[in-house]
């Protein structure tokens, strides 16, 4: 999966078509992200233990192709490329611009 926590990204599918917002969490099992501010959901809940009861927003996730990354440099949406830089590291490089995203890859 080519994007990660704290990428800055546009929805490009959906509803919420044309949000931008930044990813809270990435969940690369099952290829969904969590996007702040997108694909609002309302959950309604019963007063429990003293906590008192109501209406909850929270964010779905939603499917990693329906988003595409913002250029750090360009402000456009793009998509990624791995591109292997001078010291042999894996690096994520955006298509349009060819400027690196961000540190180099590393396989935990």
């Amino acid at each position: 999966m080519k994007i990660k926590k704290g990428d800055n990204v546009v929805v490009t599918r959906g509803k919420d078509r044309g949000k931008k917002g930044t990813v809270v969490r990435a969940l690369p099992e099952k290829d969904r992200i969590v996007v702040e501010g997108v694909a609002l959901c309302t959950k309604h809940q019963k007063e429990q233990g003293g906590k008192a009861g109501g209406r909850i927003q929270f964010e779905q996730s939603i499917h990693v192709s329906n988003v595409k990354i913002i250029c750090p440099e360009s402000k456009e949406s793009t998509r990624v490329v791995y591109q292997r830089g001078k010291d042999g590291k894996k690096y994520r490089v955006a298509k349009c611009s060819g400027v690196t995203i961000d540190t180099p890859f590393v396989k935990s």
